[in-house]
């Protein structure tokens, strides 16, 4: 990003939106721009979603595929990584983040969409699907914007990406055949493989977590930290906003024509999302404070929770029920909603920041 807000206590009378740079101030009117720049391009350029989802090696989007390595990479090479103890031995962050992510989260998404969509299970199916993919990848933005720990977020999608390798395909074989047939629902099924999951992780995690590890321990080694973190990081920040803008404009290109040719489709999934999301964020918030985590620390496990990683869910959808299915749709429907609401949240976990935490919210900067 541009100049991730770092504030500081002595600036604590000052608005803290008012302390962020221009470019940070108005990214939701880039990230707005962007999603229609998308829908529009996929609705009236002709082939253009099929030429796109044509890019792709092995099932991975490489155009998504490389905006989300362009997007997370700066971030992740900002993190503190000699910090990252003081994250591990921090029980009341790590349990909570458990909880939400593995228990709460897809039970959560489970009961709206059975609430909200009881007459369309294919939205249904996908909006499950979603809940079950946590998030490893765009939270981290979301995180930064919110003056959350960087290192606690690190700490936390790996951990997300370690269960979501070992727990999707089973939790997904709970959620849509064995809890429904408990309580005498309609089943379905879900074909998807480890290797499935786990390659999804090792490229939207792992290559811009070691791209951003070895950034600071060279550049650290070679110039020092003050020559990094105040010449070389303010060089490859705007990238992350570069990044992820065009990784918007590319998914909803793919989809525009879906979208915008189904509007009540998507206003029928939006509603289950949108209480999704602002039920988790909150909650998880207060769980932060209530267990005694600082701001930084509860923004981070806020936004964790309430993120899923919606890369992993469309391309599950995909693979068991195709491309024009419902369940791919919900799952794109996904990111319609979440970045405008989770960044319009970024807003309000600032403006909350020293309402609920007073004069001891300093940033972990």
């Amino acid at each position: 990003m541009s100049a991730t807000p770092d504030i500081h206590a002595d600036q604590a009378d000052e608005p803290v939106v008012k302390k962020l740079s221009t470019l940070d101030r108005f990214l939701a009117v880039w990230i707005l721009a962007a999603m229609a720049v998308g829908l529009g391009a996929g609705r009236l350029v002709p082939g253009l979603g099929a030429a796109l989802d044509g890019i792709s090696v092995d099932g991975v989007s490489l155009p998504i595929a490389l905006g989300l390595l362009i997007m997370m990479y700066p971030v992740l090479a900002k993190v503190r990584y000699d910090r990252l103890g003081t994250v591990t031995g921090d029980r009341r962050l790590l349990v909570s983040s458990l909880v939400l992510n593995w228990v709460l989260g897809p039970a959560l998404m489970f009961a709206l969409a059975w609430l909200l969509l009881p007459d369309l299970p294919e939205y249904r199916t996908g909006l499950i699907i979603v809940g079950l993919a946590r998030c490893i990848a765009m939270v981290i933005i979301w995180n930064d914007l919110a003056c959350g720990d960087r290192e606690a977020a690190a700490v936390l999608v790996a951990i997300n990406s370690i269960f979501q390798v070992i727990a999707f395909a089973g939790l997904g074989w709970f959620y849509l055949s064995v809890l429904p047939g408990w309580l005498g629902l309609p089943q379905a099924d879900l074909d998807v493989s480890a290797w499935q999951i786990a390659k999804s992780v090792l490229i939207f995690l792992g290559i811009p977590l070691v791209a951003g590890y070895l950034t600071r321990r060279f550049g650290e080694r070679a110039k020092g930290r003050t020559w990094y973190e105040e010449r070389l990081i303010p060089r490859i920040g705007p990238f992350a906003l570069y990044g992820l803008l065009f990784t918007i404009v590319i998914l909803f290109a793919l989809q525009g024509d879906a979208i915008t040719s189904r509007p009540l489709d998507v206003a029928r999934i939006a509603l289950p999302l949108l209480a999704y999301f602002a039920i988790m964020w909150l909650g998880s918030l207060a769980l932060g404070k209530a267990v005694g985590l600082g701001y930084d620390r509860a923004a981070t496990l806020a936004f964790t929770a309430a993120g899923n990683n919606f890369e992993l869910a469309i391309a599950v959808a995909i693979a068991t029920f195709g491309v024009t299915s419902g369940q791919a749709l919900a799952g794109v429907v996904g990111p319609l909603i979440e970045v405008p609401v989770l960044i319009a949240l970024v807003y309000v976990s600032l403006a909350l920041r020293k309402r609920w935490w007073g004069d001891h919210a300093t940033a972990h900067r």
